[in-house]
């Protein structure tokens, strides 16, 4: 009874979609946290071979990581000792993709599933079990490398599952007008990156590589504990929400959301969709460009600029920061625009997503001529990851616009191609540059950028829809008249006086 009655006081001061959106904030801070925190750690876990201990200053490690920007790990400090491995560079990379192997498996069933039973359960679990799995690492990686490969396999298959499973629990919980700020919560996984590289490199130092795992595993749980108490699949459902804010949120979605959630997918209706694939194909597009710049900007500037990485690690947590910031701006800026009827859905969603994706393209295009220049090719791939945050206001949420009922499904199908983005843009990469390692390679590799970013973004201008489809309230088989609803998004209205 006390702990029912302060969290009604709670309520008295914050509203449930106040506290779902800090929830989603600090989750998808978190999803990235567990995703790279051992690409972080594993500079310190694995053994250095005689030629990077030659280039081993003092104290100092420098990092080159495979999915985040690069950070100074250990500066000035006295760093821990813990055992140290020696995993060859197969192993690292094996250990370094597993992670994909699943992760790019649970995209589209982890939407599907979360349309059915509800995107609370599913990113709650998925976010709690990959936490599980993060405090079990440390102890994975002394038994063999192998323990690791399949614990980092099993953490792609929960946090695969996490990111389409929003969009469903947005269809019910956020007014059609206010979706592209909620959608901005996604792009906390930038902040996120920003926060985990100075912090994971501060618990290294002082506390040693296992420290990072126990740190961000133990948050983790701690969020799902909090997640599972504070978060409800539906307005109707939480035991603590006003009669006004349920009203409001039930009213302005209307009957966009059906009440019960459909039993099948209409598949030929969603796979002949145009507007379906100019969201699955820019989505591709668009991931596809931001992981080749993220994941091999650090071997260009040292390669080609000839940075010293240690100096910036700052430097390079800057952009996050700041796609993270374009990406709640450009969300405000597009709900007011709809909002006011200056421009509909459709012209927003086109607008944004070609300001998010085609600027960059033009940006690659003149990387192309002047990349070898130090500040302008800096200056060129932090404005590329801040423009590209805008997408939160295009075609990001654009599922949501076109079929609530389906938005996980579509957003799964998109991120599953989106995934093999990462794939792609290490093997274009690394087949232009693995013999001849010249800037006129690296022409090459942005002119593919330019052309992919470029592409995507006319695709959408094309194709792109903002209107509701009418594929989206499929009728139900052998559905009887007198069946009761299940999980109803709006209760009768006495509920609600």
């Amino acid at each position: 009874m006390p702990q029912s009655k302060n969290l009604s006081r709670l309520t008295n001061f914050i509203s449930c979609r106040q506290v779902l959106n800090i929830m989603v904030i600090l989750g998808f801070m978190l999803n990235y946290a567990l995703r790279v925190n051992l690409t972080i750690a594993i500079v310190e876990m694995v053994a250095p071979t005689p030629i990077e201990q030659s280039v081993t200053n003092g104290n100092s490690s420098i990092l080159y990581n495979t999915t985040a920007a690069p950070v100074n790990i250990t500066q000035n400090a006295e760093p821990a000792k813990y055992e140290k491995f020696n995993w060859s560079s197969v192993q690292q990379n094996l250990i370094h993709g597993s992670f994909f192997w699943g992760y790019i498996l649970t995209e589209l069933p982890g939407g599907r599933l979360a349309e059915l039973i509800g995107g609370r359960r599913v990113f709650g679990h998925s976010m709690l079990w990959a936490s599980i799995i993060t405090l079990f690492t440390p102890g994975a990686a002394y038994l063999d490398y192998k323990v690791v490969v399949f614990l980092r396999a099993l953490l792609g298959l929960m946090l695969g599952a996490s990111w389409p499973a929003i969009h469903p629990m947005t269809a019910v919980w956020i007014k059609p007008m206010d979706r592209s700020k909620f959608m901005a919560n996604m792009m906390a996984s930038s902040l996120g990156a920003a926060v985990a590289m100075p912090v994971c490199g501060f618990l290294i130092s002082y506390m040693g590589w296992e420290s990072v795992f126990y740190f961000t595993g133990g948050i983790g749980l701690a969020w799902s504990i909090l997640w599972f108490i504070f978060i409800y699949e539906t307005p109707a459902s939480h035991p603590r929400i006003s009669p006004e804010e349920r009203r409001e949120i039930e009213d302005a979605i209307g009957t966009s959301t059906s009440k019960q959630r459909p039993s099948y997918v209409p598949w030929l209706s969603i796979l002949s969709s145009p507007c379906v694939w100019a969201i699955i194909i820019t989505h591709g597009c668009s991931v596809f460009g931001y992981f080749t710049v993220v994941n091999q900007l650090p071997t260009y500037m040292k390669q080609i600029l000839h940075f010293n990485i240690k100096e910036n690690g700052l430097l390079s947590s800057l952009p996050y920061f700041g796609k993270y910031v374009m990406a709640v701006l450009a969300s405000y800026l597009a709900d007011h625009l709809r909002q006011n009827g200056k421009l509909t859905t459709t012209q927003a969603r086109k607008s944004f997503t070609a300001f998010a994706v085609i600027t960059p393209g033009l940006l690659m295009i003149l990387q192309v001529f002047f990349g070898m220049d130090r500040t302008f090719a800096v200056i060129i791939f932090t404005l590329q990851l801040l423009f590209n945050g805008a997408v939160t206001a295009g075609y990001l949420g654009n599922g949501l616009d076109i079929a609530p009922n389906f938005s996980g499904t579509i957003f799964g199908m998109a991120n599953t191609l989106s995934s093999l983005g990462g794939f792609l843009s290490a093997y274009m990469v690394g087949t232009l540059t693995r013999v001849d390692k010249s800037y006129g390679q690296w022409q090459i590799v942005f002119g593919v950028l330019a052309f992919t970013y470029i592409f995507g973004g006319l695709f959408y201008v094309i194709f792109g829809s903002g209107e509701l489809q009418r594929w989206n309230t499929p009728p139900e088989k052998n559905q009887r008249p007198d069946t009761e609803e299940a999980l109803p998004l709006k209760k009768n209205n006495v509920d609600v006086k």
